[in-house]
Parts: structure tokens; C-alpha cells; sequence
């Protein structure tokens, strides 16, 4: 295994969405430093998502076991397990399942998955890069909200449970967000979910520090896990406030990074990377 850059050996993580991207990226980071890593993932099958190429739609629609074949063969630990965080018994399964596969209790918790759809309140049926494009709607809002804010919050209640009746000293919560306090236009149900995943953490930082807890949101640039074509990349390079089209990787080294002893006196932050 290469250096660790952070040493987090004797930890055991829990990451949703970690069957491709970010996920995928921030399960093997935290794996590379010596966790254990339990990765969540829900399969979707969905429809061709407009010029979005079709190699993200298959890895949306993928498991996680090459994912954790990769962290084996680089030497770390690893499990995975299909859950769909819209049940409500999905944070206790994860929780049971990290423990009993991987030994010890989870005390870092990454809340990355997303139910993401595109919505609007507008008519148009597009959206600005070509995708299917909703009106908003009980199920598109349900949806997301579902597994980027109501999950959320319920793993971190797990989280905080379990913390407490252990007796732990020592935890990481890290959030994944997107958007921007000014809204997020056609991915509206998207944008206020992360929103409410934000408010949460930065609740969690300021109720859990007492346990040695901290709890941070960090907000990518825009990252190719797939979806990034021609025209977003051309899109990045005109705007006036996006630098890079960044790798799931480079996310997800500050994601290590948080969880490390080194960022103990970090929380209750979002951290917006550029």
C-alpha cells in the first residue's frame, strides 16, 4: 500500500453513494489511510440523461464490488452493501453491517449519495445541458429530499446514538453539497435539499463537539464523474466564478483530510473548493 497520508488505521468509515464518483474516490482515500471502509449504494436504472455520456448512467446503474475489489488489491479493508436511503431501517442496517463486517464501531460518516433528478418550476421540458428536464413535482421533491436530507439526518442521529452509548471521544461527520445560497436553477428540488444537508451538519457540529466530533460540508467544483462533456467544460472555462473541472479524487483527498487528526479543530464549515 502507498503512504498513508493521513493515518486513519484503527477508524471505520461509512460512505453512501460509493459505488462510482466521489464516493467511489473518498472510499478509497479513507481506505489508502487505514480505515475500514463500508461503502453504500443503491443501483439506478435510469433513462439516457440527454448528451450525457452513457458511461455515467451504466455506473449509476453498477454495484460497488469493483470498488472494493480495487481497495483490496491496494491493500486496504472494505465491504459494501445495496441499501436505499429512503428506508427508514437503512442507517441501523448500515450501521449493524459496518460492525459485525468490519469490526469495531463506524466513527467517520460521509453523507454523499443523492437522490439527484432535474426539476423546475418553469415549463421547459431541457434542460442547459440537454437532459430531461421536470416540472417539480411531490415525486421529485420526495425523492431527493429522501436520501440528501431526510437520510442524512437519520444517519447522523445513528451516528450520534451510537457515538454516545460507546462512550466515543473521537468522530468525523463529512456532507457533500452542491449549489449555492442563491438557488439552483434547474435542479431546484436538488439545490434546497443539499441546502438542508448543510443546515443539519453545521447542527451537528455545534450539538456533537462535546463527544469530539466535528461535522464540515464541502462543496466540489464541478467534477467529472462521467457527466462532464465538451460543453461544460467549455461552460467552466467562460464562467467568471468556476477555476476547474476537478477529479473525484481531488475531492476526495480534502475529504480525507477533514477526517484526519490534523483537521481536529475544523468543523462546522463548508468548504467551497474551486
Amino acid at each position: 500500500m502507498a503512504e498513508r497520508r493521513n493515518d486513519l488505521r484503527g477508524h471505520v468509515a461509512l460512505v453512501t453513494g460509493a459505488n462510482h464518483g466521489i464516493g467511489a474516490a473518498i472510499a478509497a482515500e479513507l481506505a489508502a489511510s487505514g480505515a475500514g471502509v463500508l461503502l453504500s449504494y443503491l443501483r439506478l436504472d435510469e433513462p439516457p440523461l440527454g448528451d450525457t455520456p452513457d458511461a455515467y448512467r451504466s455506473a449509476r446503474a453498477a454495484g460497488a464490488d469493483g470498488v472494493v475489489a480495487a481497495i483490496e488489491a491496494a491493500g486496504g479493508r472494505a465491504a459494501a452493501v445495496e441499501a436505499d436511503l429512503a428506508d427508514d431501517g437503512a442507517p441501523g442496517l448500515l450501521f449493524d453491517a459496518a460492525e459485525n463486517r468490519l469490526g469495531g464501531s463506524v466513527d467517520i460518516l460521509v453523507n454523499n449519495a443523492s437522490g439527484w433528478v432535474s426539476d423546475t418550476f418553469t415549463d421547459a421540458s431541457g434542460d442547459r445541458l440537454d437532459r430531461p428536464l421536470r416540472a417539480l413535482s411531490a415525486a421529485t421533491f420526495d425523492r431527493v429530499f429522501a436520501v440528501d436530507a431526510r437520510a442524512s439526518a437519520l444517519l447522523i442521529a445513528e451516528f450520534a446514538r451510537r457515538h454516545r452509548a460507546r462512550g466515543g471521544t473521537w468522530g468525523r461527520i463529512v456532507g457533500l453539497s452542491s449549489g449555492g445560497p442563491n438557488g439552483f436553477p434547474e435542479e431546484v428540488s436538488y439545490g434546497a435539499a443539499k441546502a438542508a444537508l448543510e443546515n443539519l451538519t453545521m447542527s451537528a457540529a455545534f450539538e456533537l463537539a462535546d463527544l469530539g466530533i466535528t461535522a464540515n460540508i464541502v462543496h466540489p467544483p464541478v467534477t467529472d464523474t462521467g457527466w462532464v462533456t465538451p460543453a461544460v467544460q467549455a461552460a467552466v472555462a467562460e464562467a467568471d466564478d468556476l477555476f476547474h473541472v476537478a477529479a473525484p479524487a481531488d475531492v476526495a483527498r480534502i475529504v480525507g483530510f477533514l477526517c484526519s487528526d490534523a483537521a481536529t479543530l475544523i468543523t462546522a464549515n463548508v468548504i467551497v473548493l474551486r
